[in-house]
């Protein structure tokens, strides 16, 4: 599965243009560009997101990762790539679409 990988400074909204920022930072020893990896392990939460249906606010609150198929962990936790599967919820768990990943690491050296 190729992609990127995703770390502290990678920049992501969700669908709607809120933020999504990790809400445990992502640690250890493994850093791309200075920045930690991040892994499935990390929580993600959305700010500022302005969706509403009929009206009545229903903001993505939450982004829940589903990182297989690299083979790759860190702290034995899968790592997360800009094409890991992805959904961003509201905070009754209601999908609200995958979200987008504007920057995320473009190299990786392995030493």
């Amino acid at each position: 599965m190729p992609g990127s990988l995703l770390d502290a400074d990678a920049v992501i909204g969700c669908p709607h243009g809120g933020r999504v920022t990790a809400a445990t930072t992502p640690s250890g020893g493994v850093r791309a560009g200075g920045a930690a990896v991040a892994t499935a392990a990390h929580s993600y939460v959305v700010t500022g997101c302005p969706h509403t249906v009929d009206g009545v606010p229903a903001p993505c609150v939450t982004v829940r990762w589903t990182a297989a198929g690299t083979g790759i962990t860190v702290d034995g936790a899968p790592v997360l790539l800009d094409t890991s599967a992805a959904e961003c919820f509201t905070a009754a768990f209601v999908p609200q679409g995958p979200p987008v990943v504007q920057a995320a690491q473009r190299k990786v050296t392995v030493r």
